[in-house]
């Protein structure tokens, strides 16, 4: 389930009719923070109705995948939230996971981009701030490519042959009744890729597509040396900067390696 989070309590008890495998909810910050980018559309704060319907999905057993969106004008808040995450006793939990997203234009809907980050720069930027306040590492823990899986397990992940979920392990349904590929392509109708409702439908030929999209069928990977540690970007992202499906959206396997392996190799 992916939810800003303002009416979760409300479907607790729905949810637990079912098995749910998480629940993603976004808090960009601590109260203040938050309000003043999560608003209704009064003007009312959120922050407080979707942290209670994070206790209250968390004392129901259900996993917990708590997102923080980061741009510039927010990046600064992570150690307070931290913080506030502890308090709350939420990082003990074994049900409590965490995700650090990137603010990015996918849908041509930012009012401001001047405080969009380049994926480098935010994770360069929550590496400096991990450095000044190291219990930030008790809320998150980044993965910097495979540096923390190297750290942690002593030897290397699988190979990434494809780092895109859409048409496999992922699909959105929205309130119109259409399909898409993932969560970043809802509500863009032209990338529909079938229908639930009235009727259903699906563009078999288009989810071929992604679902055969990986470094094996994407030209620009094939003589890249760090294919298998990128598995060639998200196809979205892909989509929309180069106009078709196998293109790459390129990682910066190096920078991100470089800065896990100062992280968790210090010694």
């Amino acid at each position: 389930v992916v939810t800003n989070g303002y009416y979760l309590e409300e479907y607790i008890e729905p949810l637990k009719q079912t098995e749910i495998k998480e629940i993603q909810v976004t808090l960009d910050g601590t109260e203040s923070m938050h309000n003043n980018r999560r608003h209704l559309r009064s003007g009312t704060g959120t922050f407080k109705k979707i942290v209670n319907g994070i206790d209250k999905a968390l004392d129901a057993g259900m996993p917990v995948n708590l997102r923080m969106v980061i741009d510039k004008e927010n990046i600064s808040e992570l150690p307070q939230i931290a913080r506030f995450a502890k308090a709350k006793g939420w990082t003990t939990l074994p049900q409590f996971k965490t995700q650090l997203g990137r603010n990015y234009e996918l849908h041509y809907c930012q009012d401001d981009r001047q405080h969009l980050m380049t994926r480098i720069e935010m994770w360069e930027a929550v590496n400096e701030l991990i450095d000044q306040y190291p219990e930030i590492l008790d809320f998150h823990k980044p993965a910097f490519s495979v540096s923390r899986f190297l750290f942690e397990n002593g030897e290397l992940p699988a190979p990434l042959f494809d780092s895109c979920t859409g048409c496999k392990t992922e699909w959105a349904f929205d309130f119109t009744g259409r399909i898409y590929a993932c969560t970043a392509t809802a509500g863009k109708t032209d990338e529909s890729i079938g229908t639930f409702y009235p009727s259903v439908s699906l563009n078999y030929k288009v989810i071929s597509a992604w679902q055969n999209r990986d470094v094996l069928s994407i030209p620009e990977c094939s003589d890249c040396n760090l294919q298998l540690a990128c598995g060639g970007g998200c196809a979205s992202v892909a989509l929309n900067k180069n106009g078709y499906l196998n293109s790459p959206d390129c990682r910066p396997v190096n920078e991100l390696l470089e800065m896990g392996m100062g992280l968790y190799f210090k010694d």
